[in-house]
């Protein structure tokens, strides 16, 4: 069977499936799925026959994880969703982040407010990670403007590491058991001391697999107190961090994708702080091919002016096509794509409610 690949885009009212074959030219968009939700995140879990989860948060229905096993076409409930219980006291608002865990079947699920949760059996049973759940930190965790939300989760040779705003970087090295804060060098432009234990606001954090021991975030830069320090990469394991925005027009945004074949390429959108919009209006992709040294401005194929668009957290992607395909949505409902790894970007679609997700996954 030839090869193929599929976006799973989640929005402000559904969710949205786009396929293409190899080579990636046009895509067909199949949707709205899950309507009456707003889908924050999405995921598509390749380790055998592709299944499509989504989390879902509908003001009637609550929040709940489905799952598709026919690329989007139909969705349905997992038997249970994460919740917490009513001795814990905190309500489920919204689910971030579903990212596959060590098992063939194994799910990690980041929520709001800021929690996690387990499943083995492919969501038909949920357990809440008390380790980092219940931390002594975890009840004085604020908001950032966007929620208090687990909007990472990167398991990497035995350890898990975790994003949350605002309460920055935590990780565990005993497989969940317990967690601690590993936050020096990211800064806290907002608060009166920058540098401290935990209560940054980090956006997201990303690393690849064949290099463990490097993590790349993006942390709530914009400050001229802290320059160039909203875009940071670790090379400890999460252990310290350093800033690599140098040579960005704006150290602040949401996203960040790495390139699948090589751990020093990476992928940033920046955003004018104030409005959350492209700089002057004029939308750019940045790739570094050195682990965030130097970028390069990428923009063929943007507008060049007057383009306002906002691309959310959880709205870049990539698939593991040879020459890889990059993907992000706007909040004005684009979808772009670049089939060269970014080197020039055409929109595939136009007009799709707000975009909160985007993943893509190259199937047979």
């Amino acid at each position: 069977m030839s090869q193929r690949v599929v976006l799973s885009i989640g929005t402000k009212k559904g969710q949205f499936t786009l396929l293409s074959g190899a080579d990636r030219k046009t895509f067909a968009v199949q949707g709205p799925k899950i309507t009456g939700a707003t889908v924050y995140t999405t995921m598509i879990d390749t380790r055998s026959k592709p299944v499509i989860f989504a989390g879902a948060t509908s003001y009637f229905f609550g929040t709940k994880v489905l799952r598709s096993d026919d690329l989007g076409k139909t969705f349905k409930e997992t038997k249970t969703s994460p919740l917490f219980t009513k001795k814990d006291g905190r309500a489920m608002k919204n689910i971030w982040q579903i990212v596959p865990g060590k098992g063939a079947r194994d799910l990690w699920c980041g929520v709001e407010p800021a929690s996690l949760f387990y499943s083995k059996d492919h969501g038909k049973s949920w357990e809440a990670v008390k380790g980092l759940n219940d931390h002594p930190h975890a009840r004085k965790w604020t908001p950032g403007a966007g929620g208090l939300c687990l909007n990472s989760i990167v398991p990497v040779n035995g350890r898990i590491h975790v994003s949350i705003s605002a309460a920055g970087h935590y990780m565990s090295e005993d497989g969940g058991k317990t967690w601690n804060p590993s936050n020096k060098g990211i800064m806290a432009g907002f608060q009166p001391k920058p540098q401290i234990e935990y209560g940054q606001c980090l956006h997201r954090i990303a690393s690849h697999p064949s290099t463990p021991w490097r993590l790349y975030g993006q942390n709530h830069g914009g400050f001229d107190t802290c320059k160039d320090t909203g875009v940071i990469r670790s090379d400890d394991a999460g252990k310290s961090w350093k800033p690599i925005a140098k040579g960005l027009p704006s150290d602040f945004g949401f996203n960040m994708a790495l390139h699948p074949h090589d751990p020093n390429t990476l992928f940033v959108i920046p955003l004018e702080p104030s409005t959350r919009a492209c700089p002057n209006g004029a939308p750019a992709v940045y790739r570094s091919e050195n682990g965030g040294s130097s970028w390069q401005r990428m923009d063929k194929g943007f507008p060049k002016k007057d383009a306002y668009f906002t691309v959310l957290r959880d709205a870049m992607a990539v698939d593991e096509m040879k020459s890889p395909g990059v993907y992000f949505g706007t909040t004005t409902g684009q979808v772009w794509a670049s089939r060269d790894a970014g080197e020039s970007w055409s929109r595939i679609a136009d007009s799709l409610p707000p975009i909160y997700s985007v993943r893509a996954a190259a199937i047979r």
